[in-house]
């Protein structure tokens, strides 16, 4: 029970950092903001749709934050560069 509040806790601050890097990189502008705007919404309706037919298939909360946390971290990685 503790794991899966640590893991939701995470996720939460995993996700204000990335918000952060992809504010600062869409306030620099140019042609690799608007790639970063055509990529985040790709992702956010690729995971969505992912994640809902995995929790309507039975997978639990702790999988769909788990696997939410992995891609969130990809990105963190991916705009820390």
């Amino acid at each position: 029970m503790f794991r899966a509040w640590t893991d939701l806790a995470m996720l939460a601050l995993e996700s204000q950092q990335v918000m952060a890097l992809r504010m600062i990189k869409l306030a620099a502008g140019g042609s690799s903001a608007a790639t970063e705007v055509q990529r985040m919404a790709a992702e956010k309706i690729e995971a969505f749709v992912h994640e809902s037919q995995r929790v309507l298939a039975g997978a639990t909360h702790a999988s769909v934050v788990k696997r939410y946390r992995k891609r969130v971290r990809s990105n963190r990685r991916r705009l820390s560069r």
